[in-house]
């Protein structure tokens, strides 16, 4: 877990977000969150943090990152994105 320079969730709402980084007991500065801006960007969430991000020169290579989404019903998907 020490490796990983952020984590990145699908941003639907800031609650699960919250109550996923108090579970796990991840570093809370190095999840992404950007619903507070934006609101549910859907699809679209997961990009979006990328980019901002790449933007912001805040992805170093060779460093992981985690992705988590999900999505209606029991859908959901996670990787682990070396960078």
């Amino acid at each position: 877990m020490d490796d990983v320079q952020h984590y990145i969730c699908h941003q639907s709402n800031l609650r699960i977000i919250e109550s996923a980084v108090e579970k796990l007991k991840l570093p809370p500065e190095r999840v992404y969150v950007n619903i507070d801006r934006y609101g549910n960007t859907s699809a679209a969430s997961i990009p979006i943090c990328l980019d901002e991000l790449s933007e912001a020169g805040r992805i170093e290579p060779g460093k992981p990152i985690i992705l988590v989404a999900f999505g209606a019903g029991v859908t959901w998907a996670s990787c682990v994105w070396n960078t």
